[in-house]
């Protein structure tokens, strides 16, 4: 019995150690995945169900990226359509709704699409474009810069849009470096969630205010307080 165990105890060190590297090879491969931003868990993809994935189609829907039904399934339309967002954003194109995916939608834990830096900018220029109008119009002036982030026809990014020359008079007249109004943080959050009273307009205008005559000639879509928003 002392031959035997005394063979065996090689062999047992091998095994130990194999499952040691095994074990410690793992853990990297996860600590890189956090590190990433990548969590473990499985995510939305062909195949998923649930509140997610309606989240997913509400966002794209309300962007123009996907026209099927809100129905909480992710079949191939919504693989698409997911693949059409990555493409229009830089991102990986899998068409899985992967942690960046997600993040650039404003789908997660913070609720926030899009970097810091942006959210903060758009609550900039919906306090000065629209700090007297109701919370539903403040959250309409968000949806209209977010608009034209999507637009072909306006700069991709939020900076762009909102230091866009003429774009907005808040940055030819200096409100935009006034206080940001509480309110309006919140408003630029509702719109980086998806949220769009505007009814996807690209432009707005008091008409008590301008004389811009090329603008009255915009498509009118709603009005909410005292703008009228227009594609």
């Amino acid at each position: 019995m002392t031959e035997n165990t005394n063979y065996l105890k090689p062999w047992l060190r091998v095994v130990a150690l194999v499952l040691l590297l095994v074990l410690a090879i793992s853990m990297v491969a996860v600590s890189q995945r956090q590190a990433d931003n990548e969590p473990v868990e499985t995510l939305s993809k062909r195949g998923s169900t649930g509140s997610e994935v309606r989240q997913i189609q509400t966002k794209l829907k309300n962007w123009g990226y996907y026209n099927g039904k809100v129905d909480g399934i992710y079949g191939s339309q919504t693989e698409n359509a997911v693949k059409y967002f990555q493409r229009k954003n830089g991102l990986t194109v899998d068409g899985i709704a992967g942690p960046r995916t997600l993040a650039a939608m404003g789908i997660g834990s913070s609720n926030t699409s899009g970097s810091n830096s942006d959210y903060q900018l758009l609550a900039r220029i919906i306090s000065a474009e629209a700090r007297g109008e109701s919370y539903v119009g403040q959250v309409a002036v968000g949806a209209v810069v977010l608009n034209r982030v999507e637009h072909p026809s306006f700069p991709n990014s939020v900076s762009g849009v909102v230091y866009q020359s003429g774009a907005f008079t808040a940055i030819t007249d200096g409100q935009i470096n006034e206080p940001i109004a509480s309110s309006a943080y919140q408003a630029a959050r509702d719109a980086l969630n998806g949220w769009d009273p505007s009814g996807g307009a690209l432009y707005y205008y008091n008409p008590a205010k301008t004389n811009n005559a090329w603008i009255r000639t915009r498509p009118v879509i709603t009005t909410i307080g005292n703008h009228v928003f227009a594609r």
